[in-house]
């Protein structure tokens, strides 16, 4: 199948490459902003982790200086620049950006599909944040963000990929060229040099670039309601996942660790789930056996369903979220490369 779709990701290759040309040979202009602003994408259609690294980066820098994320929004129902505030739904925000705000709320949190009003607008802010993070937004090449972080899966390294519909590629392999840093996600938690460098050398980095290794933490569960609070975790032996996620099976092979017997319902990514759905989930788990059964999502899908007039549904059957967050083998290294950029190009406004 994917042989006879490679005319197809022959054709897209060659528009993508011409579009790249255009802005390197400054047909299409790219502003750049005297402002730290960090990148953060991918070449993937999904599934290499954008959100929890965005969230490691607003951990990292919160702290020490005023921080704002900025993403399209995908999923959303509004137009134009919108910013977080105590009335954000996923219909206004998108459910990744609400995600942030939730878990950072003293976070700026704007949502813009043209990058460049939004960073305007942020920058124009009374409030002016000190480093914008742009959420997926590496193909975005109308703005030149001051570094580039590159995420590429451990398992699906974006030099054994091809371009989409014949791959998962969204955009040609030479466009990694423009990344300042490349992070390989979601790798094991033990990893050896060697193991490092055989990647490195598939990859073929530029002198310039830094190649990081990151993994995932799963957390314990978080409660979604009453039914999830009142529950002994320690009793429970089986659960149920539901997830509009790109790769969804890290989750369920950390979820097998913890219970005896796991059940996965998936959705396409930022699904948006309807009553008919959240009564199939309820009534998959009703006839799962056993008493000690709970249901399972990931932070994402709950960012969609916070609002939902359907989360009632779950009101009898005990609902957890699955927080994840952001490791990296060479963890200081990773935070100097990203402190030492927003020190050294402090905002002028």
């Amino acid at each position: 199948m994917r042989i006879l779709l490679l005319p197809i990701s022959l054709i897209y290759h060659i528009i993508l490459s011409i579009r790249h040309k255009l802005y390197d040979w400054r047909i299409l202009r790219s502003l750049r902003f005297e402002y730290p602003i960090i990148g953060v994408g991918n070449l993937n259609l999904g599934g290499t982790g954008k959100t929890p690294h965005t969230e490691y980066l607003i951990q990292l820098l919160k702290d020490h200086y005023r921080v704002a994320t900025l993403s399209r929004g995908y999923g959303r129902k509004t137009k134009g620049f919108q910013r977080s505030d105590s009335q954000s739904t996923y219909e206004t925000l998108g459910d990744e950006p609400l995600q942030y705000f939730h878990k950072f709320p003293d976070v700026q949190v704007a949502v813009d599909e043209d990058r460049i009003e939004g960073v305007e607008r942020l920058i124009l802010n009374k409030n002016t944040p000190d480093v914008i993070l742009l959420d997926d937004a590496f193909q975005h090449r109308r703005i030149k963000a001051g570094l580039n972080v590159l995420l590429t899966e451990y398992q699906h390294l974006y030099c054994d990929d091809f371009l989409f519909p014949a791959g998962t590629l969204r955009d040609i392999r030479s466009a990694a060229k423009r990344a300042d840093i490349i992070v390989v996600s979601k790798s094991p938690t033990k990893l050896s040099e060697e193991e490092k460098r055989q990647i490195i050398n598939k990859l073929k980095p530029l002198e310039r670039q830094k190649v990081f290794f990151s993994y995932l933490e799963y957390e314990a569960l978080k409660p979604l309601n009453e039914a999830a609070k009142n529950l002994n975790l320690e009793n429970a032996t089986s659960a149920l996942l539901f997830c509009g996620i790109a790769h969804p099976q890290p989750l369920v092979n950390e979820l097998s660790k913890r219970f005896q017997s796991v059940e996965t319902l998936t959705f396409a990514d930022h699904h948006p789930y309807n009553e008919k759905e959240i009564k199939s989930i309820v009534q998959r788990y009703d006839t799962m056996e056993g008493h000690g059964k709970i249901i399972v999502t990931t932070e994402k899908d709950a960012a969609r369903l916070t609002n939902s007039a359907y989360l009632c549904q779950f009101e009898t059957a005990p609902l957890f979220a699955a927080p994840i967050r952001v490791r990296f083998h060479e963890e200081e290294k990773f935070n100097e490369e990203i402190l030492t950029y927003v020190r050294e190009n402090p905002h002028h406004c």
